[in-house]
């Protein structure tokens, strides 16, 4: 039994004693809640009945007897709910690792996502974003901001060898750290199902409000409200007449025009005083963490654990707050507050004074939080695939080099995923792939694709060893014709294409890793042979690398011209009547083609001559 194997099955194992647990303590739940019942009904009944039969002293003994028992067990009670909720959310959290280790895209969570980029050159054609996505799958973050930086970090376009490294650094250290990360998305889940906002946060957090006008109409709302008060008491005692229903007019009067101060910022409390509430449990779980061992988790976590920056002592106020603002919700209590003190300014201005202390802080928080929900993403990611490595990225001192063994795609289901070695010898090399229809080219390109977007992202890569020089990524393998825009296929096809070659022909410092899926497929067979021919011989040599897939044999004879291009193919074979495809990748161009047979075996008619 390999790692992988292993592992999924001491995940199985914890699912079901989770589930056991979990019966058990909704067993004794439901016995708790019987018991409370049978104390509170019964415990009046004896009591009424000692009052009506022997004497109402000893009817009050069994009842104070029975409020006291009725109050332990609601005590215990709550305690084996909260349990309960500890080990239901726990129970969630290995469900979706299985989930996300068989590829049960039914139980793995949507991520967060932005709206795909048609122009991006390899969002679209990789599947890394969307649904079952390479995203989809990786993406634990918390936040929506953390979700998107993910999606970011493996959407880069032209990655930066020393970010990639110590990504891949901080990934190697936090992929053993099982615990740590079931551990803080557990603090998070027990206060909250929804992810948190925290760009809106940041917004409300930072943006301004007129403080000055709010604290000269605080001083006067708070000057009338102490004389409301003191002329009260005086017609009251009957010392004066009842002048306070002037002033209290005027305080009127003075709340309902200047509620355009408080209604705002009290608006915005309920959000802000929520979103925190979210993050000061992902703050409490990784102030006090023992870093000691991870010394690169530390540097990253600092601002939460040092003492001068700790988010807990900045956020103190947000309870008393919470509450306060909380208390006027009701309308009537709202209303006798503010009769009595001017409540809604004291909170607005409170609010006020609490967003600037926390304006300064919480950006830094914030990110820190997202690049540690990225990170737990990719090392969340590599604990569950055991046997991927982790790939050793080139730098410029090292010449190019691009050599992998047993490549295989992470979308793919263990049992049927096939694993492949390549590699390219020199800069300007073009791979040319036959193969006949489902042997496996497009879902090579994409191998080759989503591999090279998790390794510059700082992951492990589904792969024996890699070893590869930073590149910039363009892909043409999914593309659609535009009925709006009013593109055919080719056409859309030719637009692609022509972009690939502009990339291509850019100075940059990085080389291109191009990767094209039946080159002119929209187009005659002749005209294909010709336009895929010329684009071929624009593309070898180049400042790139690129593999061309095709169905035109005809194009395997190019090696012949072109130094800088190598044939391969996949190949198949019929096997009881059925086509069987063993999907390795092989040298040379592809003896074979199965168009004819698979019409033939679906009964269509087909003539050779």
């Amino acid at each position: 039994m390999n790692l992988r194997a292993r592992r999924l099955k001491s995940l199985h194992r914890q699912v079901v004693r989770l589930e056991r647990r979990l019966q058990r303590l909704q067993a004794a739940s439901d016995r708790l809640s019987n018991y409370r019942l049978t104390v509170f009904f019964g415990g009046f009944a004896l009591g009424a009945g000692a009052s009506f039969l022997v004497s109402e002293t000893v009817g009050g003994v069994v009842l104070a007897l029975a409020a006291v028992t009725f109050f332990a067990l609601a005590r215990l009670h709550r305690q084996v709910e909260k349990k309960r909720e500890r080990h239901r959310i726990w129970l969630d959290l290995k469900r979706n690792q299985l989930a996300r280790m068989n590829l049960d895209w039914a139980n793995i969570p949507a991520p967060a996502e932005a709206p795909a980029n048609p122009d991006h050159p390899f969002e679209v054609d990789l599947d890394i974003t969307g649904p079952k996505s390479l995203h989809q799958l990786v993406d634990l973050a918390l936040s929506r901001d953390g979700s998107l930086l993910l999606q970011r970090w493996l959407l880069e376009p032209e990655p930066e060898l020393r970010t990639c490294v110590q990504r891949q650094a901080v990934v190697k250290e936090l992929a053993p750290l099982a615990r740590f990360r079931d551990k803080l998305l557990l603090a998070f889940h027990l206060v909250s199902k929804d992810a948190l906002e925290g760009k809106e946060l940041l917004h409300l957090i930072t943006r301004s409000h007129p403080a000055r006008g709010l604290r000269r109409v605080l001083l006067i709302s708070a000057v009338l409200a102490a004389a409301n008060l003191a002329l009260f008491v005086a017609h009251q005692l009957g010392v004066l007449p009842p002048y306070w229903v002037a002033t209290l007019t005027l305080y009127g009067i003075l709340y309902f025009w200047h509620n355009r101060y408080t209604k705002p910022l009290l608006h915005e409390s309920v959000f802000i005083t929520e979103e925190l509430k979210k993050f000061r449990a992902l703050s409490r779980f990784l102030e006090p963490y023992p870093y000691g061992r991870t010394p690169r988790l530390r540097e990253l976590c600092a601002p939460f654990w040092q003492p001068e920056t700790q988010p807990s002592r900045h956020l103190r106020a947000v309870t008393a707050l919470s509450t306060a603002v909380g208390l006027r919700m009701n309308p009537m209590v709202q209303l006798l507050l503010n009769a009595a003190v001017p409540w809604d300014f004291l909170c607005a201005h409170a609010l006020h004074a609490f967003k600037a202390r926390l304006a300064q802080r919480l950006p830094v928080w914030l990110e820190v939080l997202s690049e540690l929900e990225a990170f737990v993403s990719l090392a969340n990611f590599a604990y569950l695939n055991p046997d991927y490595a982790f790939p050793e990225l080139a730098g410029e001192e090292a010449g190019f080099v691009f050599h992998a063994e047993a490549l295989g795609h992470p979308l793919l289901p263990a049992d049927r995923k096939v694993c492949n070695d390549f590699a390219f010898e020199k800069l300007g090399e073009i791979a040319l792939i036959t193969g006949s229809n489902m042997s496996g080219k497009s879902t090579f390109l994409k191998t080759l694709g989503v591999n090279l977007c998790l390794a510059f992202a700082g992951s492990a890569v589904n792969a024996r060893a890699l070893r590869t020089s930073l590149f910039r990524l363009f892909t043409c393998i999914q593309i659609h014709d535009s009925v709006t825009e009013g593109f055919s296929f080719f056409y859309a096809e030719v637009k692609r294409l022509k972009a690939l070659l502009t990339a291509l022909e850019q100075e940059h410092v990085l080389p291109l890793f191009c990767l094209i899926d039946e080159i002119f497929k929209g187009t005659n067979n002749r005209e294909r042979y010709l336009g895929g021919r010329a684009y071929i011989e624009a593309l070898a040599g180049k400042h790139g690398v690129g593999v061309v897939s095709t169905h035109d044999l005809d194009l395997t004879r190019l090696s012949e011209t072109i130094p800088h291009l190598t044939n391969y193919h996949f190949k198949e074979h019929v096997e009881n009547g059925k086509m069987v495809f063993d999907f390795k990748l092989r040298p040379g161009p592809c003896p074979t083609t199965n168009a004819l047979k698979i019409m033939q075996m679906e009964g269509l008619p087909v003539r050779t001559d």
